[in-house]
This record gives C-alpha cells, structure tokens and sequence, in this order.
C-alpha cells in the first residue's frame, strides 16, 4: 500500500510469519513452542502497547494489567487472526477495547466512592495538606469524571470511528498513518474522523443536558 514505510512493511511481515508459525503449532499442539514463537510479537509490541494503554487508563499500574491481559487474550484468539489484516492493528483493536472495559468497571466502582481525608488529625489538617500549587481535591475529580464522560462515549462510537479517533488523537498519527495502519483510505479516515468528533460532541451534550438539578440525572425521552 502506496505511504507504508519498507521498514513497517518489513515489520508487519516478520509479524505475519510469527502468527503464521504460532497458529501452526497451537493447531499441531506444539504450545510450548507456540508460546515461545509468540514471545516475538509480545516483544515487538510492547512497548507500543503500554503506551496505548497508559493514554486510555492514566494509570501505570492498571495499563500494565491490560496489556498483559489484551497479549493472553490474542494468543487465545489467534486462530481467528486473518493474515491480511496487520497484526498490530488486531491487536490494537483488543487492547483498546480491554482498555474501555475497565475504564467503564471503574467508573461504576468510582460512582460509589467518596475521597476521605488521610490525615487522622482531621478535616483542618487535610486542607492545608492539600491547598498549594497543585490541582484541589475537587479540581481532581473533576478531571477525573470528565476523562470517565469522554471513555464512555467513546466506548459508544462504531469501532471504526473510536479505532480512527484514538489513533489520531491519542496517538498523534496522521491520516496517511492512520490509513497504514487501518487499511482504510485517507479520506475514508478524514470522514470516520469527523463523524466521531461530531459524535462525541452530541454524546457529551446529551449526558450534559441529563443531568438535573442537584446533580441527579433527568430521564431523557426521545
């Protein structure tokens, strides 16, 4: 495909060879070697994975565990891994998607959290701790609740639209990247990109206009 760099090309064909060789012994019942043949691609990828990762959960830690998970996850599937589809967006796809599911898991353990102070010297202590330079107590859970709004609308777009989206704006890619590594042409990418935005856009506005006095969320009826 015409804006692929030889050296992709050349790393998503040492891709293919390695899930080739991988699906071959899981089918022969090799999985020994099958595990070890797949440590290749594990090796290859990690990196970009824990950085995508990180840009969903903002935590070391959680995006560790889902990069490790969205691996399992791959090998265990990898006989439904068609060859002509770049190993690396598969897996992109897995991961992002085991990113958005824990971002929901934990947005409905965060709902019935309330931050307490960790001095036992009391609510006086607290504040003065925490008063300074750096973002209020408040100010941090309202970031933290704006990045849990724009995950669950994200985890509402079509996987095109969210797969194009990511890519472009957490990743930094261009349209011309973005087409490399989805296939998709780059003005079919500049459309899903624009549709997503627009989106979103109404999503957020919806759950803005949800939300009643006092903070209690309004039925909205079509």
């Amino acid at each position: 495909m015409a804006g692929i760099s030889p050296a992709l090309v050349a790393a998503r064909e040492a891709d293919a060879a390695a899930a080739s060789a991988v699906k071959a012994l899981q089918a022969a019942g090799q999985l020994e070697e099958a595990r070890e043949r797949y440590a290749e691609l594990v090796a290859r990828h990690q990196r970009r994975a824990s950085r995508i990762g990180y840009h969903y959960l903002r935590d070391a830690a959680e995006a560790d565990e889902a990069v490790q998970d969205a691996f399992v996850k791959a090998y265990q599937h990898l006989a439904s891994f068609r060859e002509e589809l770049p190993f690396d967006v598969w897996f992109t796809r897995i991961l992002i998607n085991g990113c958005l599911d824990r971002i929901k898991a934990r947005t409905r353990r965060e709902r019935w959290l309330v931050p307490m102070p960790e001095s036992p010297h009391g609510q006086r202590d607290f504040t003065e701790r925490v008063a300074g330079t750096g973002p209020s107590p408040e100010d941090q859970l309202l970031g933290r609740e704006r990045r849990q709004k724009l995950a669950a609308a994200l985890a509402r777009l079509p996987e095109r639209q969210r797969s194009v989206f990511m890519l472009s704006h957490y990743e930094g890619c261009t349209s011309r990247e973005v087409s490399a590594l989805t296939g998709l042409n780059e003005s079919t990418v500049r459309v899903h990109l624009f549709r997503a935005i627009r989106r979103l856009r109404t999503l957020l506005a919806d759950d803005a206009a949800s939300i009643g006095v006092g903070g209690e969320r309004r039925r909205v009826t079509s």
